[in-house]
């Protein structure tokens, strides 16, 4: 208590709040010495004798409003002088005294004592961790990620009152600032696994520096805003830099359907690759996944299904519809061979329609021109026409709610159209929109707050992605030291030794999709992988599966059958 005292006094907004304090006191005293006099004057007119004391107990009783009743006046003068008292006190030590005190000395107390209970230090033994430098929207997300595969994490907070409550929430949290060197010391940087610095660029490039002068060794990850500061960022001493919004403008890119269709490789583990394929204007539009024959004539199997920005799992009789988006597994000539199938089928040739301009919007649509792509930009904002006007094959300045504007841009011939915009509100609203003007059309969104992506898919969009989610995909895999496989919004890849409760059962015995919902799309025996499992396969002995599905239903499965992963 007493070093808590000490350093709260220290304070200089403390001795000032004091200082109004004491001079309140101090008023107090001289109103109650001034009351006491002219009661001992009003007395000694109305021929009555007390001591001083006796004045000056009439008086603190008066202005408390106890009025015992065991001294009073006689006379008018009297009892109005005793009126003015006890309305004095009513005002001065019933209502403001007690305003005074809270406002000066009892909330600063407060707050100084949730202040120092935000942790300064790093729980004892804590290594391994990930130290997260800001609590932003990548933040949260990572922060399950990391949970879910038994990574343990520090967010650093410089705000004591944020870091107290984000404490007694159960969160593991650092109360310092973030260019110190000491809280990075105080939180065992020498000792974690990844330091992730999600700041702006310039305070990012501040903070990269002061990091490596206390752990020249600890791998950095930092988000660039601008691909400018990528260059800056890795001569501060990051290990990784990722430029986010570049990366998920190409990720959008990537998922359109237009030209020649062809296979997207998204990931790859071991000699296995993961790839997305579109399958309108293509023979295997309305055929069920047994008809396609995919497995039987080039070895590839079709593990999971994008339709309607939702991930279904594989099975023999689901049909495959103009809008849906395969996703399949197999080697790299394998997929050569169903390049080779799709090459011969156009899709669309008319232009893609990319809606916003920004940095998003201006890394989809290069990266759409280098596939040969052509695009219509539309983007309402005429300061930008001149920078934007080279970018892409043409370029349409106004409102993309503009019916006749989407309408000269081609909206009804479109194979595609990428929804840009920071705006999620305006992003639903447009999807909507697109989707009435062409029903046939493929709707890929970028959505900036986690909390609309099901508002996004409801408008029709086929595929959504968010700035958030892509952070955490892949900071969560420089994590764990693995590449990135970004399946799609929230679903991802996991591997899991195989369970006691489940040795000896075939696949299909097992009932892992139909309890978790998770699609095993691979089993690794003796070093060697299998992809696409037999649902008769027999699951004995050392194997590891490996798994397409959601955090959740990984959750799931590990609650299921008591598994923790290797």
């Amino acid at each position: 208590m007493g070093a808590q005292l000490a350093l709260f006094l220290e304070e200089p907004q403390m001795r000032k709040n004091l200082g109004a304090l004491f001079k309140y006191i101090a008023f107090l005293v001289l109103v109650t010495a001034l009351f006491t006099v002219i009661f001992h004057v009003i007395m000694v007119w109305e021929g009555q004798d007390h001591s001083w004391l006796s004045g000056f107990y009439w008086t603190v009783v008066t202005m408390t409003t106890l009025g015992f009743g065991d001294i009073t006046f006689e006379t008018d003068l009297g009892r109005g002088f005793s009126m003015v008292v006890l309305i004095s006190g009513v005002i001065l030590l019933l209502v403001v005294l007690p305003f005074v005190f809270i406002r000066y000395f009892y909330a600063p107390w407060l707050e100084s004592q949730i202040r120092l209970k935000a942790p300064r230090s790093a729980p004892k033994g804590l290594t391994d961790h990930v130290i997260i430098c800001a609590d932003d929207p990548i933040a949260p997300g990572l922060i399950e990620q990391l949970k879910i595969h038994d990574i343990h994490h520090l967010t650093l907070e410089p705000d004591p009152e944020r870091a107290t409550r984000l404490h007694g929430e159960g969160q593991r949290v650092l109360c310092g600032e973030i260019d110190s060197r000491d809280t990075y010391a105080a939180a065992r940087v020498q000792d974690a696994r990844l330091v992730f610095v999600n700041l702006e660029d310039v305070a990012a490039t501040n903070v990269i520096l002061t990091v490596r002068e206390e752990a020249p060794d600890t791998p950095i990850a930092a988000i660039a805003s601008s691909d400018d500061s990528v260059d800056l960022m890795e001569l501060a001493g990051a290990d990784f830099v990722i430029p986010l919004r570049r990366r998920l403008g190409e990720q959008l890119a990537n998922r359109v359907n237009a030209g020649h269709a062809q296979t997207h490789p998204i990931g790859s583990f071991r000699n296995l690759i993961i790839a997305e394929f579109p399958v309108l204007n293509t023979p295997l539009a309305g055929k069920t996944i047994r008809e396609t024959r995919l497995r039987d004539l080039m070895g590839v199997t079709i593990v999971a299904v994008w339709e309607h920005a939702a991930l279904k799992p594989a099975s023999p009789d689901l049909t495959l519809s103009d809008q849906a988006l395969p996703v399949v597994i197999g080697t790299r000539r394998q997929l050569q061979e169903l390049d080779e199938l799709l090459y011969i089928y156009d899709t669309n040739w008319n232009p893609v329609i990319v809606i916003g301009g920004g940095t998003v919007g201006k890394s989809a649509t290069e990266a759409l021109r280098r596939k040969g792509v052509k695009v219509h930009l539309v983007e309402r904002n005429p300061e930008l026409a001149e920078e934007l006007d080279a970018l892409s094959d043409r370029l349409f300045v106004g409102s993309a709610a503009n019916r006749e504007l989407l309408e000269a841009a081609g909206i009804h011939d479109a194979p595609a159209v990428l929804l840009t915009t920071n705006d999620d509100a305006m992003n639903v609203f447009l999807a909507v929109y697109c989707r009435r003007l062409n029903e046939k059309l493929r709707i890929v969104s970028r959505i900036t707050h986690e909390r609309n992506m099901a508002s996004i898919r409801r408008a029709g969009a086929d595929l959504a992605m968010s700035y958030a989610g892509l952070g955490v995909a892949t900071i969560t895999s420089l994590a764990r030291g693995r590449k990135m496989i970004e399946l799609g919004e929230g679903v991802e890849l996991f591997e899991e030794d195989l369970p006691k409760k489940l040795q000896g059962k075939t696949l299909a015995e097992s009932g892992i999709g139909a309890e978790t919902g998770l699609n095993v799309v691979a089993v690794e025996r003796d070093g060697e992988l299998h992809a696409a499992p037999r649902a008769d396969e027999e699951l004995s002995g050392a194997c590891r599966l490996f798994m397409i599905g959601t955090a959740e239903q990984h959750q799931a499965f590990r609650k299921t059958y008591g598994t923790s992963e290797g």
